[in-house]
């Protein structure tokens, strides 16, 4: 598998790997991350995606795109960080690319240590019995803050402190 920079004409691709991901949440009782309905059918959704391809990094197995990371500015209902950061506003893989996520997340702390910045921050769905969370303290980032969006979908930043 291989991370490669990515870029308007992947948005096509990403969309799908979100489609897919909603229909396997979907599958596993777990609608309250990102709802039931597919991302390429919402107009703000893919407006957020085509804006994230600035700084958009796809994993390929085989030629395939099996997973995509978003680095952009932290959203604006997250607390502010306390000083430079690289912030990861989407990460998204295929069933079929085990493993996309983590290697994405290893590209995404290699770009923040190239750039002189001692931060990786994301948030998540905190919802769901913590899962997704876990998946964050098991690539070695802490939980700092809880929020919540629109009154009801309960979130968690988590950072990783770098060297430097």
């Amino acid at each position: 598998m291989i991370v490669r920079p990515g870029g308007p004409a992947d948005v096509p691709t990403v969309l799908g790997l979100l489609d897919e991901a909603v229909r396997w949440l979907v599958s596993q009782g777990r609608s309250g991350q990102w709802g039931s309905e597919p991302f390429s059918t919402n107009p703000k959704r893919v407006e957020a995606l085509e804006a994230w391809t600035d700084d958009l990094h796809v994993a390929e197995l085989d030629g395939d795109v099996v997973g995509a990371l978003a680095i952009g500015p932290a959203p604006e209902y997250v607390p502010p960080a306390v000083g430079p950061e690289v912030y990861v506003t989407a990460l998204v893989g295929s069933r079929r690319g085990r493993g996309a996520g983590r290697l994405l997340l290893a590209h995404a702390r290699a770009e923040a240590v190239r750039r002189g910045v001692d931060r990786l921050r994301v948030d998540c769905y905190a919802g769901g019995g913590g899962a997704l969370v876990g998946f964050y303290v098991s690539a070695g980032f802490t939980p700092t803050a809880t929020f919540t969006v629109e009154g009801d979908w309960p979130g968690q930043v988590l950072e990783m402190r770098l060297p430097g």
